[in-house]
């Protein structure tokens, strides 16, 4: 899966607030983008044709759902061969029960002798029967252990056909469908596009009089544009590189978005109790409250 992290940069950031409107504004509240947390290109780490795709474009998803199936009859016959040999005990029986009968047979020859009713050679011809059969059993031990590191293997593979969502989100695009051959590598086409939208990333450009005066952790009250209302949000990252040509630097906020009532890719205002009366951009002085 690749990963899309979806901050543009400080210029991009601001070059796209000055194309939604008329320009950004350096006065709180402030205006702002709402983007998702993260954007991910579904794809398949091997090679196959596509069984299954359970979602469609728009549709939500939960962390670790299946969301596409790739034709995978090889893998799970493979895997049901590997957990028939794991679960078979017939053999690990047959030794411990010829270990069992040699463990005592040992025991009479010793005591047989002590009492001079056998020669040593009998009683030697016992122990070692003893061991070789001590043998077999650790043998077939070990074959079921193995067999069971074989089960995984083979279930793991089986594993790496069943894609699942790596977070809560929503389905951007389907761009393959059953029958199409998922090929594995970062240049070949996604079979889906994901958007973590639970939280959602708020982006601001803030002037440089903001800077230090902002903390990370502060609150803030962010404000679709066309939703009504405000939400509650708080500072994640505040940049310590600036923009010299526009004598900016970024924030960004976390917005909690559990229910998924907010959508991403939208204007924002966001407002901070902690940026009031900030010196008007460009003049380094305080501007005069209104009355």
């Amino acid at each position: 899966m690749k990963l899309h992290h979806p901050r543009r940069g400080l210029a991009g950031v601001a070059v796209a607030l000055l194309a939604c409107g008329s320009g950004a504004s350096w006065a709180n509240p402030y205006e702002c983008l709402i983007e998702p947390n993260q954007t991910v290109e579904v794809r398949s780490s091997v090679e196959g044709v596509i069984e299954k795709v359970l979602v469609k474009r728009g549709d939500r998803v939960r962390a670790g759902q299946l969301l596409v199936q790739l034709e995978s009859s090889v893998e799970r016959s493979a895997v049901e061969t590997a957990r028939y040999r794991a679960e078979a005990s017939g053999r690990l029986a047959t030794a411990k029960n010829r270990f069992e009968y040699a463990s005592k047979k040992q025991i009479r020859a010793q005591e047989l002798h002590s009492q001079n009713f056998v020669s040593a050679q009998v009683r030697d011809e016992a122990d070692a029967e003893k061991r070789i059969s001590e043998s077999e059993l650790r043998d077939a031990q070990e074959n079921i252990e193995l067999a069971r590191y074989e089960y995984r293997q083979a279930q793991e593979l089986l594993n790496r056909r069943m894609l699942r969502s790596p977070f809560n989100g929503v389905v951007m695009d389907r761009l393959l469908n059953p029958g199409d051959l998922a090929e594995a590598g970062t240049g070949r086409k996604p079979i889906l596009k994901l958007a973590q939208v639970e939280p959602l990333r708020v982006e601001v450009v803030l002037p440089i009089a903001a800077y230090g005066k902002l903390k990370s952790g502060d609150s803030a009250a962010v404000t679709p544009e066309g939703l009504g209302g405000s939400y509650n949000a708080k500072v994640s990252v505040i940049d310590s590189v600036f923009d010299s040509a526009s004598g900016t630097f970024g924030a960004r906020l976390e917005l909690p978005n559990t229910s998924g009532q907010l959508p991403a890719g939208i204007r924002c205002r966001v407002d901070f109790s902690s940026l009031q009366n900030l010196p008007a951009k460009g003049t380094g002085v305080k501007p005069t409250p209104s009355k």
